[in-house]
């Protein structure tokens, strides 16, 4: 009896009955999805449970009984997740998008929603015009080139470009005869390979504003200008992560103090209200020698700090009693902040934010309409000039409908050579984006290679 050949089989998984599970189609889990993303950038986090009756609420609106989802994710006893009833994100859970945390996005449900807000953005924008190519290691390069070169010995062999080395056998051989034979007889010195260029690595660091103004909605939706904010630094990660995986993007938010932001946490970040103590002044200087501190560790060659805000600073630090004195001195009913240490840990504890305190010992708080104080004004712009002297380039986007508020920011950007941006909150997503990559293709356009 002649031997089967494996090759005319075919393996199936087989399951029992009970853990039989329907699987929801693409177009309804990325309908979850996308009310996941949602939902996680609201100034109030949603729990579980609330969680649960909004997605519920997307199988209502499809016609779709959740409880065909599983047999086991029905009755709950059988994966130990706790909590009856929450068939749909036990679902999830079980999928790998989401867990039975405060912050309940997982590592993939992140990377995989911040995937579908980055290709919403990318439909609205001509990718090829913009330079978008995902990046090969490969050789002493990490970006392979269209461009080729005579191959040397010791070169990587997965280089080789096999047309244009069969070409130029051919091309040698007809020098000499007329006559191809097969096979070729290829000669070393008719290899080519293609050329790989060193990517350039570029460190950028986005302070995002979180005073009380930023979670006013927009004049275009019911988007706040926070959630807009966070939307776009989400999707402007996983482009990152993704296409230029030798940068480094990352994360300040900043009120009267700022704190260093895992890019995980973006979705949560929370805006500082009135009546929290005094952390929702808005402090650029803060912002920015944060952001230094954080660049000067960093190996790059190029740096950068984009400014996201939607006012002018209303607050500086006091960095000796003499400053103090000054300005008490034409302004007697100035008023200075310096938190203490119930504060710090419980802004710690419940938005996991370490305030920087090393930058000052006090912050001097003076807010006017539309206008900045000068003692502000002058501290601000110093720091700016610190950053610029130290090779960090400075840009503000300015996400408000209030034009008035642009001309103290560009003011400073002519100080600093920075650029500033007016835009509505709404398209702040798209021209993160393009200004990400406009640059990325400027800073390599003038290194030579």
């Amino acid at each position: 009896m002649s031997q089967p050949s494996y090759k005319e089989f075919i393996y199936y998984q087989t399951q029992n009955k009970h853990e039989e599970q329907k699987e929801l189609s693409r177009d309804m889990l990325n309908k979850l999805l996308h009310t996941l993303g949602r939902e996680s950038i609201r100034e109030k986090t949603p729990s579980m449970q609330e969680l649960e009756q909004t997605l519920q609420q997307v199988f209502t609106n499809e016609g779709i009984d959740i409880n065909e989802l599983s047999e086991k994710a029905t009755t709950g006893k059988e994966d130990g997740i706790r909590g009856e009833g929450m068939t749909v994100v036990k679902y999830l859970i079980q999928k790998g998008y989401l867990k039975e945390e405060k912050k309940w996005l997982s590592k993939q449900g992140f990377t995989s929603i911040g995937s579908r807000i980055l290709t919403d953005v990318m439909r609205t924008l001509k990718s090829g015009d913009l330079g978008l190519h995902e990046t090969v290691k490969l050789g002493s390069g990490t970006t392979v080139l269209d461009t080729s070169k005579k191959y040397e010995l010791g070169d990587d062999i997965r280089l080789l470009d096999v047309p244009k080395s069969l070409l130029n056998t051919v091309k040698r051989i007809m020098k000499c005869s007329n006559e191809i034979k097969f096979p070729l007889e290829i000669n070393i010195d008719d290899f080519e390979e293609y050329e790989t260029r060193q990517e350039i690595r570029v460190a950028i660091v986005y302070c995002i504003d979180l005073s009380s103004t930023m979670r006013y909605s927009s004049a275009v939706g019911d988007i706040s200008r926070i959630e807009a904010a966070k939307r776009a630094l989400w999707s402007l990660y996983v482009l990152n992560s993704k296409f230029f995986p030798t940068d480094t993007i990352y994360i300040v938010g900043f009120g009267a103090l700022a704190s260093k932001v895992l890019p995980q946490d973006i979705p949560y970040l929370k805006t500082f209200e009135p009546g929290y103590d005094l952390l929702h002044y808005t402090n650029y200087q803060s912002a920015f020698r944060l952001a230094n501190k954080i660049l000067q560790r960093d190996s790059a060659l190029n740096k950068r700090i984009v400014l996201i805000t939607d006012g002018h600073p209303s607050a500086c630090f006091i960095d000796n009693e003499h400053e103090k004195e000054e300005i008490l001195s034409a302004r007697p009913h100035s008023q200075f902040y310096k938190p203490n240490g119930d504060i710090l840990n419980t802004v710690k504890k419940q938005q996991d934010m370490n305030l920087d305190m090393s930058g000052g010992e006090q912050v001097y708080l003076c807010y006017r309409y539309k206008q900045v104080d000068p003692y502000i004004r002058m501290k601000t712009i110093s720091e700016a000039k610190k950053c610029r002297n130290t090779g960090i380039e400075i840009d503000t986007l300015m996400v408000s409908e209030e034009e008035a508020l642009l001309s103290y920011v560009n003011d400073m950007e002519k100080c600093v050579k920075g650029r500033s941006y007016y835009i509505n909150p709404a398209n702040i997503d798209k021209l993160l984006i393009t200004d990400y990559l406009l640059n990325k293709r400027r800073t390599l356009n003038t290194r030579s290679f």
